[in-house]
């Protein structure tokens, strides 16, 4: 009998010897996949697998986007667009229709009284910070209940620095809420509101930082709070990064003003510059006087170029935010599927257009911000360095070549030279075009450093 048993003994560890050549054989044949004719075609088979793994989430991103673009459309509808209000004006800009007209239909869109859209408005930082010098006067209280703002918001309130014209020299009393676990401190953002308190402050995007965007419900949590123990403060969200993202806008979610960049998502990826201010007719009124000056507000400033392109901007904007939205899902699969930590995870709700992907060094940084640049449709000849940047403290790299300088609705990609080392990709006009970029940073990035390297 024993002498079966060693018989048997030996064929299974026979058998086990095989099975594992067969294994080892079949590990260096998908290897040999990945390395030939560049890895382009196992990366573009691995990109088909997960849009059928993805379908579903796809398909509830595009009914969302549906219902905003029927929004969009009947605000165009019932404020009668025309085609002379694409027209440029000139001098002071009085009786701009074309701009009054634009304006009613953001106000319209966005659900607020009033809005203040404008080329002269230089970027989102400006709409805000326009905002909170209008509407502050020294000696009021601020407190801000998502953390420490973004960086050059930061530098504007001017809480870290000995800036000459922030809003801390201007006298005003600021506080911020930290965040617990990324989340807001409900509890201690009561205990912070008094009949003191002049102005709430909300960033619904995540900035350069791994806490979560905010969703409308969040939003509208916090506005309560808020308003249950002083409901003459104001409430006001930087709202840029997620227009259009949810259903609901921070407005109907009892936001008493927000703020936003037009090079970002409601500009569609065709309004060549500016930024816009929707809420209470009496706060865009006061933040008119401040941009312009008191008494004149809106009725001034030209549109000195046409305005076609702020139209059609705002009326592709849901379409693009699906597009930009359906990359940055399929970006957050494909590099949680290899190992890296990815927020939002794929699965994930989403209130913002942001990806952000923690990488292991700020070489590897640069490695992926220069892929994006290479495969961008302007500048893709350029080399990308870490860089100062006004209103950062740390370098920055910026992958944008794109069609508008700066635009991040347009696929984009930056990064702080800072720990933990992490890129905040955005942005992208077609699906089809991110799709292209995630093939190449599955075969240069992703499969370079995991195959090639021990």
């Amino acid at each position: 009998m024993w002498i079966m048993n060693t018989i048997l003994f030996f064929e299974r560890a026979k058998y086990n010897i095989i099975l594992r050549k067969i294994q080892v054989i079949y590990v260096l044949e998908q290897i040999l996949r990945l390395i030939k004719d560049g890895e382009l075609l196992e990366a573009i088979e691995f990109i088909r697998a997960a849009e059928k793994k993805l379908a579903k989430r796809f398909q509830s991103m595009e009914e969302i986007a549906y219902q905003n673009q029927v929004k969009v459309l009947q605000a165009f509808k019932n404020c009668h667009v025309r085609d002379s209000d694409f027209n440029p004006s000139s001098g002071y800009g009085y009786g701009d229709i074309g701009r009054d007209r634009l304006e009613e239909i953001f106000a319209e869109v966005f659900r607020g009284q009033d809005a203040l859209v404008r080329s002269q408005i230089v970027s989102g930082t400006h709409a805000i910070s326009s905002c909170l010098f209008a509407l502050l006067q020294p000696g009021d209280h601020m407190v801000s209940l998502t953390g420490k703002p973004y960086d050059t918001l930061a530098g504007i309130i001017g809480q870290d620095n000995n800036l000459h014209g922030t809003l801390v020299n201007r006298g005003i009393n600021y506080k911020e809420i930290p965040l617990t676990n990324g989340k807001p401190n409900y509890k201690m953002i009561a205990s912070n509101i008094n009949n003191n308190t002049s102005l709430a402050f909300i960033q619904r995007s995540r900035g350069y930082s791994l806490r979560p965007a905010l969703s409308g419900n969040e939003i509208e949590k916090l506005v309560k709070v808020v308003k249950a123990r002083n409901p003459a403060t104001i409430v006001m969200v930087d709202n840029c990064y997620g227009e259009f993202v949810e259903l609901r806008e921070p407005l109907e979610c009892g936001a008493d003003i927000i703020a936003g960049s037009l090079i970002k998502n409601p500009g569609g990826g065709l309004a060549p510059a500016g930024g816009y201010i929707v809420g209470r007719k009496d706060l865009v009124e006061m933040v008119a006087f401040h941009l312009t000056a008191p008494g004149l507000g809106k009725e001034m400033g030209a549109s000195l170029i046409n305005k076609r392109s702020f139209f059609q901007g705002l009326f592709l904007a849901p379409h693009v935010v699906l597009q930009a939205l359906k990359g940055a899902m399929l970006l957050s699969f494909i590099f949680e599927h290899f190992g890296y930590k990815v927020f939002p995870r794929w699965n994930e709700k989403r209130a913002d257009i942001v990806q952000a992907i923690l990488l292991k060094n700020a070489n590897e940084v640069l490695q992926f911000c220069q892929l994006i640049q290479s495969n961008s449709p302007v500048d893709s000849d350029v080399n990308l360095e870490y860089g100062e940047m006004p209103g950062y403290s740390d370098k920055i790299v910026m992958a944008a070549g794109t069609f508008v300088q700066g635009s991040s609705i347009e696929l984009s990609c930056d990064a702080p030279m800072r720990e933990p080392y992490c890129v905040y990709f955005q942005g992208g006009l077609s699906y089809e075009h991110i799709r292209f970029v995630a093939q190449n940073l599955i075969d240069k990035l992703i499969y370079d450093s995991t195959v090639k390297k021990p």
